[in-house]
């Protein structure tokens, strides 16, 4: 009776509609995400719940939000995420419904979304911060196995259970780069290491979904400790751990390899057991067995941990038809579309457990028997993951093999970090405030190209550089003692355009910018920064920032109409410089073919995170499109180095 209930959640909820009629004018992550958001307009209540509570599940969508936040700049995600955990962190840094004693890896999933806010220009992050803090002490404290290994919850002692590896890695990485605790990574490592030595099965290569080092569960085989069957979502928690993980354990790091191996020998063996319409089974090994069905969160998670292992170089190329077939089945298996026109996301089995009350055995009949839901958030986050991968997948090509380098000489300045610490800031990849390129390096990023920071431009540091952004010299004001441009430096920047390098030069106003030097290599492609100042804003009188697109502009910017760029410093050119973007008559942007090399000049750091992630703008200016389109613009005349 129990496994025909599973499906009595879904009929008359959902109609079917092929792939090309839900694929409209809105990417299908922002469809999905548009219809979470519906659904739960003030507070995410979580299953058969009657309240909200501090919740995985709501850790898991609202990180999914942030995600497309981070690929629309559209600010409804970021209020959306604010006002929700709002309700649960106080002033002091508290979480209402988080107890500490639970010792629950489930309560750490949010926190990945605490520490990004914590990171923001916000007058209220600090509150974020400590809330992270006591969900860190929380991790500080858990119960371990005697070989190490954190207890999935207080009352599971003595087990591992591969979904608290989703649960607390990831964050627990991106703390431990955020805080610079060194330590924290071999303690990650050190998790992953005890799952595959627990949990992982000799002949097939998948996973077990739990261990028991007691062996006193009754679901524990007596010798190894591990639970009996292969379940979907386990591995797909897990699968999504791995490649979450990446994104913060330092480069190198010599268990790095290791995790990256574990990915790769995990993908190898899910891939055999893809069904023909690409998606996944419930108990992955047993496909054919009797009431065994396709599971849309388990086919979601291996589709988002397979996009994103090739998008970052993890797993080969030769794995992308599986995912692009992975995903096509998802879409057109899962995805339906609801009588008022949103979506639903169908086909996700409600829970999975081991032990408990009812005992749950971790059977393949005990597998079967839990229920289906319709838009049950352990598929819908994944699925929107998986679909913001699917679109980036499409934009690879436009920086595979290209490496963006961001000038740290000429502007070089120093504030001090979370820990206190001193650390660089202002036009860098990693700086998240207002101040920070964080924005413009993801559209990078997410278009294939790897970022990098030069500390001088030699020639031997510009060698593997396709192309390199020169931002804001300093002045004393900003440094005490500024790394000016030199005869030296022009004559090697110069030659690397020549031979093929893109160069972005973005300046300031005349007086936040160093001028009359950076002046010598912007000579050297007929540009002139000169010493005045354009489109000076007034508090928050926006509209004096506009700058609208004209038609000499349409050969980088073609959908763009407006964007926002203050108090810059116009430009003279000469020779081979021809505008781009003008104000009247002064030349906002201009652009250099000079030998197998371009040059663009614009007179201002317009593209950085205030001005590019939509929060203060909201929707007033296109920065983050134009932001976009420059980036296709610079990389499409870049060579693969």
């Amino acid at each position: 009776m129990k496994l025909l209930l599973r499906f009595a959640l879904i009929p008359g909820l959902v109609a079917a509609l092929n792939a090309p009629a839900l694929a409209q004018s809105k990417p299908l992550s922002v469809q999905m995400a548009d219809a979470f958001m519906g659904w739960f307009p003030d507070s995410i209540v979580v299953g058969n719940q009657k309240a909200a509570r501090w919740d995985y599940e709501q850790g898991l969508m609202l990180y999914a939000l942030q995600r497309v936040w981070q690929r629309t700049a559209d600010p409804k995600y970021f209020s959306y995420i604010t006002h929700n955990l709002d309700q649960f962190v106080r002033p002091d840094g508290s979480i209402r419904t988080f107890r500490t004693a639970d010792f629950n890896l489930d309560n750490l999933t949010p926190g990945r979304v605490l520490l990004m806010l914590s990171q923001q220009q916000l007058a209220n992050k600090e509150k974020y911060r400590k809330a992270a803090d006591s969900l860190m002490q929380q991790l500080e404290k858990q119960p371990r196995t005697q070989a190490g290994g954190f207890w999935h919850k207080q009352q599971y002692p003595d087990q591992m259970w591969l979904d608290g590896l989703y649960m607390a890695e990831p964050f627990y990485a991106q703390y431990s780069q955020l805080y610079n605790r060194p330590q924290g990574f071999n303690d990650i490592a050190r998790q992953f290491a005890l799952a595959e030595q627990n949990l992982t099965d000799s002949r097939t290569g998948l996973l077990y979904h739990g261990y028991d080092e007691s062996r006193r569960q009754r679901w524990a085989d007596p010798k190894t400790g591990r639970s009996p069957s292969f379940w979907g979502r386990a591995m797909g928690w897990y699968a999504m751990a791995l490649v979450d993980v990446l994104d913060f354990f330092p480069e190198k790091h010599p268990e790095r390899p290791r995790l990256e191996g574990y990915l790769l020998r995990l993908m190898k063996a899910l891939l055999p057991y893809q069904a023909a319409d690409g998606t996944w089974f419930q108990v992955t090994d047993r496909p054919a067995q009797k009431g065994n069905y396709a599971e849309a969160s388990a086919s979601a998670m291996y589709v988002y941990a397979l996009l994103k292992g090739i998008r970052m170089g993890y797993l080969p190329a030769s794995m992308r038809p599986a995912a692009l077939k992975g995903y096509d089945g998802l879409v057109q298996k899962f995805v339906q579309k609801t009588p008022g026109g949103g979506l639903a996301y169908t086909g996700t089995v409600s829970v999975g457990g081991l032990g408990g009350e009812p005992y749950r055995d971790g059977s393949y009949q005990y597998y079967l028997s839990e229920p289906l839901r319709s838009n049950d958030l352990k598929g819908v986050g994944p699925f929107v993951l998986a679909s913001l991968e699917r679109e980036m997948a499409d934009e690879l090509s436009l920086g595979q093999g290209r490496t963006v380098a961001v000038d740290t000489w000429f502007n070089h300045e120093y504030r001090k970090d979370a820990a206190g610490q001193p650390e660089r800031f202002h036009y860098t990849w990693d700086d998240r405030l207002h101040s920070g390129f964080w924005w413009l390096g993801n559209i990078f990023r997410e278009m294939g190209a790897k970022l990098a920071s030069l500390e001088r431009p030699t020639a031997e540091g510009l060698k593997n550089v396709s192309v390199y952004i020169i931002v804001d010299p300093d002045t004393p004001k900003e440094t005490a003692k500024p790394n000016y441009m030199t005869p030296q430096d022009v004559a090697v920047i110069s030659k690397w355009v020549h031979n093929g390098g893109v160069l972005l030069l973005m300046a300031n106003d005349s007086a936040n910018a160093e001028l009359p030097r950076f002046n010598q290599l912007a000579a050297a492609f007929g540009m002139k920064f000169l010493d005045t100042k354009v489109n000076i804003v007034q508090g928050e009188q926006w509209e004096q920032g506009e700058v609208q697109m004209g038609p000499e502009a349409r050969s980088i910017f073609p959908a763009t109409r407006s964007v926002y760029i203050k108090e810059l410093a116009p430009l003279a050119l000469s020779g081979p410089a021809r505008p781009v973007l003008k104000k009247g008559d002064q030349v906002v942007m201009a652009t250099a073919r000079v030998g197998k090399g371009t040059v663009l000049a614009v007179g201002d750091p317009w593209l950085y995170n205030e001005y590019t992630d939509g929060r203060l703008l909201r929707g007033r200016f296109e920065n983050f499109q134009a932001g976009k389109e420059l980036a296709r613009f610079l990389l499409g005349q870049s060579q693969k180095k």
